[in-house]
């Protein structure tokens, strides 16, 4: 992933892998289909194309420029193989396999940025929270057009990333084209990328805030102790929640189904359907809604993929959450790793994933329930309004209390919702909710 595990999206679950363009490992499929399975059937070989195919060999080796052996033909027309059949699978050779069963630890080597292949180029899918790209001002959607000098049209999406890893330090110049406009240079430093699933505080007294910047294996836990955390610091019972999936590229999809189970008490979650019969698996809420059934708006857009369009979609269809943003990026197929000889391995799409309402997300997304686009705040100054409590002689409060008169409040400290058209929005919805429901 582009942290930097160069894979348009690698991410691995418990058999199986979902992630927008992420990686992020359980435990490996089996690498034989179950016998019986529509996988099993054979069909007879296509003698005339194997024999084209063989042809073809032959005159790459005696009539190429350069001398090519025997094992990187093959191995690139493995590599042709997958990259034809779409976006999401791949062969992984054993650096790319190594690299998907390590990314689970949240550290990554890199630049931190998500990506997806659009139109033969390369495209961000989202930035992760304080990585060089994030600080650098990249955003979701922004097009690599070039790396270092070089175009990026045309290549592989492992050629591309190839290019954008390095050592630790070491500075990259990446070109972007934002919403149509002019190319634009980028340059920072590559660095350890670690990456902190989940982030929470109280942005009011009573209103929490959780962010996933993506899934793990520990996201689901890590969701536990966030609420656990808020309601300690609130000091009783929330009255409401807000929980951040924007620009999260997915994970593991059983941190989502984890996560989701945090907020609701029955009912299903999520389930899949593919050709062989590992492929179908439906999970469901265990009843330990962990928070305590208060209102709830959930973030999403244009960078919240997968794993992410999991949990939105479940929490819409069960009536748990508002959702509120943009629509998300639409990726709702899964991938199962089939490991090889010689470390190598096969990523390769076997499934799609449904909402409990039976809604694919396949190109299409989750629209949100309320449409907010993202905005620039601007604050205005308060003008000091001449009040009752500045007159001469006034009366007191008969309820008690000290009385306000102009400039008497006292400056906020700093919020995220400060600056965050969305997320005010969001905390606004949420007031109003908690206030009509009687909390």
């Amino acid at each position: 992933m582009l942290h930097l595990s160069r894979l348009t999206s690698l991410a691995l679950t418990i058999a199986l892998v979902i992630g927008a363009p992420l990686a992020f490992a359980a435990q490996p499929a089996p690498a034989v289909a179950p016998a019986g399975t529509a996988a099993t059937t054979k069909a007879p070989l296509p003698l005339d194309e194997l024999r084209t195919f063989a042809e073809v060999m032959d005159r790459i080796k005696a009539a190429y420029v350069e001398p090519v052996d025997d094992k990187t033909l093959l191995e690139n027309a493995i590599k042709g193989m997958l990259s034809n059949l779409d976006p999401h699978s791949a062969y992984l050779g054993p650096e790319d396999f190594a690299e998907l069963q390590e990314s689970t630890s949240g550290e990554f080597g890199g630049l931190g940025i998500e990506v997806g292949a659009e139109d033969g180029f390369i495209k961000v899918v989202s930035p992760i929270d304080d990585t060089p790209a994030s600080k650098a001002g990249i955003q979701a959607g922004d097009f690599i057009v070039k790396i270092n000098g070089q175009p990026t049209r045309g290549q592989s999406m492992t050629e591309a990333v190839d290019k954008m890893r390095g050592k630790i330090g070491e500075k990259i110049t990446l070109t972007l084209v934002r919403d149509g406009g002019t190319p634009f240079d980028v340059t920072l430093a590559r660095a350890v990328i670690q990456v902190k699933s989940v982030k929470s505080q109280l942005l009011e007294s009573g209103y929490g805030y959780i962010r996933i910047t993506q899934f793990q294996v520990k996201t689901g836990e890590e969701v536990s102790k966030a609420l656990a955390k808020l309601r300690k610091e609130n000091g009783k019972k929330l009255k409401g929640i807000i929980l951040d999936l924007r620009n999260n590229p997915g994970g593991v999809l059983q941190a989502a189904v984890e996560v989701v189970d945090h907020f609701i008490t029955k009912g299903l979650i999520v389930y899949t359907k593919g050709r062989i019969a590992n492929s179908e698996l439906r999970f469901s809420a265990t009843g330990k809604d962990e928070s305590e059934a208060v209102p709830m708006v959930v973030l999403i857009n244009g960078g919240s993929a997968s794993a992410s369009e999991i949990v939105a979609g479940a929490l819409q269809d069960q009536k748990r959450a508002v959702l509120m943003g943009t629509t998300s990026f639409g990726k709702g197929s899964v991938q199962t790793v089939l490991p090889l000889n010689n470390e190598r391995a096969l990523k390769i799409t076997t499934a799609l994933y449904y909402t409990p309402n039976g809604r694919s997300i396949q190109a299409q997304g989750i629209v949100p329930d309320i449409e907010v686009r993202k905005a620039r705040i601007t604050s205005e100054q308060d003008n000091d309004y001449f009040k009752e409590a500045d007159l001469q002689g006034h009366l007191g409060n008969g309820n008690g209390g000290a009385d306000k008169p102009t400039g008497s409040s006292s400056k906020a400290k700093p919020m995220p919702q400060d600056d965050d058209y969305q997320l005010a929005q969001a905390l606004s919805l949420l007031k109003g909710l908690s206030i009509t429901s009687g909390r």
